[in-house]
């Protein structure tokens, strides 16, 4: 017997509130995370997570540092506003536990949730594909009564995609690397690496449907590439182009040749690259920009992406 369709939600991941609203169910989330900023609407509503450091005036390797000894202590990098949930009484929460980093999940949520005198029913997403987005999307379809919507969805997603792929098929692919993170350097992983490809790039560095790690600089001056996307986890582009303003002073920088071509990119990672949303699909297609810029156009926002 099918369950009846969630009417109260609470979303701890920005991406799963985007899926909502891409559902047309947003006005049925009574409360986001403190990251849910897209749609705007997403804006208004009731925050019940917070974080626990001060990532606003840390610097890149100081969150670094700080993310993985709290993480090797099993120590939550959120807190949960426990008194609101049980007001809210919420009958579906949203959350992963594919990157402690992105949302609040783990042990301390669980436990909470549990401890609820009207337990909710939790939907994990754990993306690490394209195609687990939109599997991703599909549970939420089926939890929310809404599968039409989503399946209608996902057909013009891959059909983007797909038309990406045509556009790019055939063309030189050229050797690029995307960059998760600045300091230290991390390449990309999960979903990213298949966006890469399907807009007809070549980066050996990227870790297909697994985690983004660290990597040693003098592997990307090895990889030579010839073109650069800078997209660290997390930011916007304002954000993103302060940061890639200290790349400069790499060790090798001007020797890269997407440095001497001018091929150096940075974008908006919160928008199109880093939340396991729909909004990837725009994103592959702005990669596809980004490598074949004569073949391939973008009508997209003109804050995407920036030349550096």
């Amino acid at each position: 017997m099918a369950s009846e369709a969630a009417t109260r939600i609470v979303s701890l991941l920005p991406s799963a509130t985007e899926l909502a609203f891409d559902l047309g169910v947003g006005e049925r989330l009574l409360a986001v995370s403190h990251e849910c900023d897209y749609p705007p609407a997403a804006r208004l509503k009731r925050r019940v997570v917070r974080p626990i450091l001060p990532v606003e005036t840390m610097t890149q390797a100081e969150i670094d540092a700080a993310v993985t000894q709290r993480l090797h202590e099993n120590a939550s990098l959120y807190a949960l506003d426990e008194a609101a949930l049980r007001e809210l009484a919420p009958d579906l929460v949203l959350t992963q536990d594919l990157c402690q980093v992105c949302a609040a999940s783990g042990n301390d949520a669980a436990r909470l949730l549990a401890s609820l005198p009207a337990p909710p029913r939790v939907l994990s997403m754990t993306p690490k594909s394209l195609d687990g987005i939109f599997a991703s999307l599909m549970d939420l379809g089926a939890a929310t009564g809404t599968v039409t919507r989503a399946q209608a969805l996902v057909d013009a997603a891959r059909a983007r995609l797909a038309a990406v792929a045509a556009r790019t098929a055939g063309l030189a692919a050229p050797r690029v690397f995307c960059m998760e993170w600045l300091d230290p350097p991390y390449c990309c992983g999960h979903w990213v690496p298949e966006m890469i490809a399907l807009a007809g790039g070549r980066d050996r560095l990227a870790r297909p449907g697994t985690d983004s790690v660290r990597i040693a600089w003098d592997q990307v001056r090895l990889w030579a590439p010839e073109v650069l996307v800078v997209m660290p986890c997390g930011y916007d582009l304002a954000r993103a182009t302060t940061l890639a303003a200290t790349l400069a002073g790499y060790p090798g920088w001007d020797e890269l040749p997407a440095v001497r071509a001018g091929r150096v990119h940075v974008v908006d990672a919160n928008s199109y690259f880093a939340r396991p949303a729909l909004r990837v699909v725009a994103g592959t297609e702005l990669l596809a920009h980004l490598f074949h810029p004569r073949a391939c156009g973008w009508t997209g926002p003109p804050d995407a992406f920036r030349r550096l």
